[in-house]
């Protein structure tokens, strides 16, 4: 039996999806536990490009169950349509996609206070997506929170919903907005609950017989990125969940003990969007450049990412709080071209060396960045497509294996373009393999 925890290592927009699409070929379920449709993985496969933002991206695996537990907050109109698209390519999965009745609902009026919080910032913004989830958390955690269970009984739904509209429009309108109306709330959750009530189906049972049988797998995608977690990450320019493993317990209702791996998403670059501090940002045309050849704009928001070197000092924090096994390092081949490359290995603020874990947000946003530089290898496309460890050119080969070395975790996975088969995979046996020099 296997559990395997997926975490983007850094700001999200790793390159979770595409890892998740391949592992799920060989699970039996694949779990999402946390986060909202503020997350967007990406799948391209032989079915096609499918941006997927509360669908476990695992629900291609024909003979898998794909389950959304309790920790995600959902959507209905976005996780409808959704299910419609996947619908248009893929067998009718009522039997196994299982989303917990326990999951808390993102209402209309949780996207209108999203907003409204942003605007009375001011240039204080966080950089949300708007997409309501800051505000559900907040309800659920604050015993306001509304439930898919809850829309069973509409009678009782129709009583929470006067309650929380009593209170969200007086806040509403003293941020300066209209008032929501009753009937076209309830009317519209309504509508959307009856698009996915047959799947509205608790998978706790489901995901603990399997931890029962040998030799079954079960793959728990992660939302976002370590250093979005409400706690460790960058706050307040973070997201509204745990993101870190630990977290699997609450979100998905699996003890920790179970995990067997945990597999570290890092872009062989780094990204952030939104606002935030982002030590390695490169406002110049290098930044453009990444920013074109990885077509790196928020699968969720579209907006444009910023673009920056690789941050090692963020990705040894990430494997020591979340005990990563093995890395996947993605976008290998938007690095080609480039005449020299640069690694963050650490940070001096005040003439100081320092430590992610030693510093505030605010210290972040002043720290220098400590760089080792690298010589680039080829043209813009001299390892795109490459499946071949042996096949890369040989300065990608040794930058590769400095991150390995350098955080002291093997490297899995190593992607060289954005479809399932442009990926170096290493073989399940070489969990121990880190790589080395060339001879």
């Amino acid at each position: 039996m296997a559990v395997i925890h997926i975490i983007d290592t850094h700001f999200g927009d790793g390159g979770k999806g595409k890892i998740v699409d391949i592992l799920a070929q060989n699970a039996d379920a694949i779990v999402r536990y946390h986060g909202g449709n503020n997350a967007g993985h990406t799948v391209k496969n032989e079915f096609g490009t499918f941006p997927l933002h509360l669908v476990p991206c695992g629900i291609f695996n024909q003979n898998a169950l794909a389950c959304i537990t309790d920790g995600v907050v959902i959507d209905l109109e976005v996780l409808g349509d959704e299910i419609d698209m996947l619908l248009r390519v893929l067998p009718d999965f009522t039997k196994r996609l299982l989303i917990s009745p326990r999951a808390h609902i993102i209402m209309p009026y949780h996207k209108v206070l999203d907003r409204l919080y942003e605007e009375a910032k001011g240039d204080k913004k966080t950089g949300t997506t708007g997409r309501g989830i800051g505000p559900c958390h907040a309800d659920k955690v604050s015993y306001n929170g509304i439930r898919l269970c809850d829309l069973e009984d509409v009678e009782m739904f129709e009583n929470l919903l006067r309650t929380q509209l009593t209170l969200k429009n007086r806040i509403i309108v003293a941020l300066g907005g209209a008032e929501l109306d009753f009937m076209v709330v309830r009317e519209e959750i309504l509508r959307n609950y009856e698009r996915i009530r047959a799947y509205v189906k608790e998978p706790f049972s489901r995901i603990h017989d399997l931890l029962m049988v040998p030799n079954k797998n079960i793959l728990l995608e992660g939302a976002h990125g370590v250093f979005l977690d409400t706690d460790w990450g960058t706050y307040p320019y973070v997201t509204a969940s745990s993101i870190v493993p630990g977290n699997i317990n609450g979100g998905a209702g699996i003890p920790t003990r179970y995990l067997t791996d945990i597999v570290g998403v890092v872009k062989a670059y780094t990204t952030r969007v939104g606002a935030g501090p982002f030590p390695t940002e490169l406002d110049d045309e290098i930044g453009d450049r990444l920013r074109k050849n990885g077509n790196e704009y928020g699968t969720t928001t579209g907006r444009p990412r910023r673009c920056g070197w690789l941050d090692l000092e963020l990705l040894r924090f990430s494997v020591k709080l979340c005990g990563i096994t093995e890395l996947a390092v993605m976008k290998l081949d938007v690095l080609g071209g480039l005449d020299s490359i640069r690694v963050c290995v650490g940070y001096k603020l005040d003439g100081k060396s320092v430590c992610y874990e030693e510093i505030t947000t605010s210290d972040l946003a002043r720290v220098e960045p400590i760089y080792q530089e690298f010589p680039g290898w080829g043209f813009d496309s001299s390892t795109r497509g490459i499946t071949n460890l042996c096949d890369l050119p040989h300065n990608a080969y040794d930058y590769l294996c400095f991150i390995s070395n350098f955080v002291r975790v093997p490297i899995q996975f190593v992607s060289t373009g954005p479809a399932r088969n442009e990926t170096i995979i290493l073989p399940s046996n070489s969990s121990l393999f880190k790589f080395r020099k060339k001879s």
